[in-house]
């Protein structure tokens, strides 16, 4: 693409991993290697975002761009833009279940949704910078509030992970050891995928829970309800109710997997509204 990509870990060791397999063009230790770069994105853990910002201003040009890739937006977009004009909020909706460098993977966020959280107070500049490399990488680009932002993603990622943990917990309580080792065992595809992400980045999916608290709680209390109401027809044998809530799960299900790019006209309306 023409870029020249400058990283920056904590480990040295991180550093040259990253050289050596092509991740960035040049790594180090130390922030003031971003001096002259013109777009930073921020690839933290959700609480060390804003500390970062802090630390990094003091080493830019006025007109270097911050971006940041957390999954929570509400606790970090406005105190960011506060330490810095240029910060635009960003999400790339992608990953796996590995963390730190060993996450690499290359063409990750081909055609996935990327999110940016502009505010009132976001540079337009700014914004259509991150908006010009993020679309350069063949990602979805949406644009959301960071309030719109949190409360979607508790429903498709927040919620999943305490789901797919509590699932994993719930295994693990069977209280018959013969019958624990033979659902280890039998476990096959579909506990697979209805556990994945629940075995994934534990500081992650704490950090999840602390910073997009009320979201996350809104989708679990009505998680339960829903699951309350199958426990319920099971228990009076209402079987035609679980055969409709399967049919109706089966043809809505592609709604969300197969859920239609917004058209541009729509994502510039929603950025003026902003």
């Amino acid at each position: 693409m023409g870029h020249q990509v400058v990283g920056v870990s904590r480990q040295q060791a991180t550093c040259e991993i990253a050289e050596r397999k092509g991740i960035c063009d040049r790594a180090s230790c130390d922030l003031a290697s971003l001096k002259d770069t013109e777009i930073i994105f921020i690839c933290t853990p959700i609480a060390a975002i804003v500390p970062t910002v802090d630390l990094l201003v003091t080493h830019l040009h006025h007109d270097t761009i911050i971006t940041d890739a957390g999954s929570v937006k509400g606790a970090i977009v406005d105190r960011a833009t506060q330490l810095w004009p240029n910060f635009v909020g960003g999400h790339p909706m992608a990953g796996n279940s590995e963390s730190g460098i060993a996450a690499f993977e290359k063409g990750l966020f081909n055609h996935r949704p990327y999110v940016l959280t502009p505010t009132p107070e976001t540079a337009p500049v700014a914004l259509e910078r991150v908006a010009e490399l993020v679309q350069s990488l063949n990602c979805i680009i949406h644009y959301a509030t960071p309030a719109q932002h949190d409360l979607a993603v508790a429903w498709i990622s927040h919620l999943p992970i305490m789901v797919s943990a509590s699932l994993i917990s719930a295994c693990l309580h069977e209280s018959d050891p013969i019958i624990l080792d033979f659902a280890k065992k039998f476990a096959s595809t579909g506990f697979q995928d209805t556990s994945r992400v629940g075995g994934g980045n534990p500081e992650m999916g704490m950090m999840m829970a602390e910073y997009n608290q009320a979201a996350i709680l809104g989708s679990l209390y009505q998680y339960r309800d829903q699951l309350d109401g199958v426990i319920g027809s099971i228990e009076s044998k209402q079987w035609l109710e679980i055969k409709d809530l399967l049919t109706t799960n089966q043809s809505v299900r592609s709604d969300f997997i197969n859920c239609p790019t917004m058209e541009k006209d729509g994502a510039s309306n929603l950025v003026k509204d902003i």
